[in-house]
């Protein structure tokens, strides 16, 4: 687990550079990095010189002209996971990847989705409208008594029920929250069971392999600890989900070719899970903000993210009225609270007044895990490397402050 409250890992040097290339940290303290990144100032460089391009000689032929910049988006996102670029396939949001990957799933009544509790709400509810529609049966996995999915208890389950997908998400919207994806991944090998991985609270927080996680499909957005812009995703497909010639449900004129009246032929590539159109300028930032985090360095950002998030929790615990709710052998850079005499909306305005970002979630996003810990609401905060320890502090005083005055 990491949480030795080291935050040192970056010099202070390091930390004013990379705080100069975001210019949003001179307006408010940011901390809703699991909600959408700050993006750095390269990121918006790339995406306005696009769309200067497209204004000065045309779309199409600004994507033309940048074909070589297009194509490193794919070899970015590549090297930022373990894979080869024809594994990843562009989409609009990580909810768009998902759910085409589960489209290509020839699911049958009866066949089972075999998950965890602390599976993202949007998951939750295609696993329910599965079911819903095929008659596909949801099967959860129990947690352990500290946290997280028990490993052991979902392998049986894989064993007793020969699951057509086993899914898991590798941090949860909900709480700080990291499952052990690639020991999930391990006992899917094992049993040859085709494994689905929502990685959009990790994706630019730690360093993710899709080799070590032994996953056959990953999805994630790009806005979230990637500091990408909105309206971009991306989907993974293993080699051997290619080979054995899954596709969308309703695949387009790029993800195949109409090769007689009758019949289309898919491409070879994880390009048959994506759109014609793309926004290419979204796309260039995309890949930029992924060149971006791994000059940074993935292991340091794994380093210091969660440990700021970790002081924050340690703060916050000693609060009187205040709950800290993540539970888990390992948590990550999401702090989920609940504090005494608030509601909701008025906690959250109160802090937004503070200029500190944060962001609500509800029991409608997370049945089990807050049904689990009793509550209707909490607060998210998600610091992520360029903050400070300062911030942390002026973050958990103002919390404090709310709470006396209640």
């Amino acid at each position: 687990m990491r949480d030795n409250g080291s935050t040192s890992v970056l010099s202070r040097e390091s930390l004013l550079a990379l705080r100069a290339d975001t210019p949003g940290v001179a307006n408010v303290v940011h901390f809703n990095n699991a909600g959408c990144g700050l993006a750095p100032a390269p990121v918006l460089t790339a995406m306005l010189d696009h769309l200067r391009l497209e204004a000065q000689i045309g779309g199409y032929e600004a994507a033309a002209a940048r074909a070589d910049q297009v194509r490193g988006f794919y070899d970015e996102l590549a090297a930022l996971i373990n894979c080869g670029p024809g594994n990843i396939a562009f989409a609009g949001s990580a909810t768009h990847a998902y759910n085409t990957a589960l489209s290509a799933i020839p699911f049958q009544r009866d066949d089972v989705v075999l998950t965890t509790r602390n599976d993202f709400i949007s998951n939750q509810i295609a696993f329910l409208s599965l079911s819903k529609r095929f008659g596909v049966r949801v099967v959860h996995a129990p947690d352990t008594s500290e946290g997280g999915v028990d490993v052991d208890a979902m392998a049986a389950l894989m064993r007793e029920h020969r699951p057509r997908l086993v899914a898991a998400t590798h941090i949860p919207t909900n709480s700080g929250l990291v499952q052990p994806v690639a020991e999930i991944g391990r006992h899917c090998r094992e049993l040859d069971l085709l494994y689905l991985v929502d990685a959009c609270q990790s994706l630019g927080q730690y360093p993710i392999d899709v080799d070590e996680i032994g996953c056959d499909l990953l999805t994630s957005t790009c806005r979230k600890f990637l500091r990408g812009p909105r309206g971009t995703g991306f989907l993974y497909v293993a080699d051997r989900v290619l080979r054995a010639g899954y596709e969308p449900l309703f695949i387009d004129m790029y993800g195949a070719r109409w090769v007689a009246q009758d019949r289309y032929q898919p491409v070879e590539t994880a390009a048959r899970f994506e759109d014609w159109e793309f926004p290419y300028a979204a796309l260039l930032g995309c890949a930029e903000a992924a060149r971006y985090a791994r000059n940074v360095g993935l292991d340091a950002i794994a380093d210091r993210a969660p440990a700021l998030a970790a002081r924050l929790r340690r703060s916050l615990a000693e609060v009187p009225g205040v709950r800290v709710l993540d539970r888990g052998a390992e948590l990550g850079a999401l702090v989920t609270f609940a504090i005494d005499g608030w509601e909701a909306q008025p906690f959250k305005a109160a802090m937004d007044a503070r200029k500190i970002n944060s962001a609500l979630s509800f029991r409608e996003f997370a049945q089990y895990d807050f049904g689990d810990k009793d509550v209707d609401w909490c607060l998210r905060l998600s610091p992520h490397y360029y903050n400070t320890e300062d911030e942390v502090d002026e973050v958990s005083a103002a919390v404090a402050e709310l709470a006396k005055a209640r």
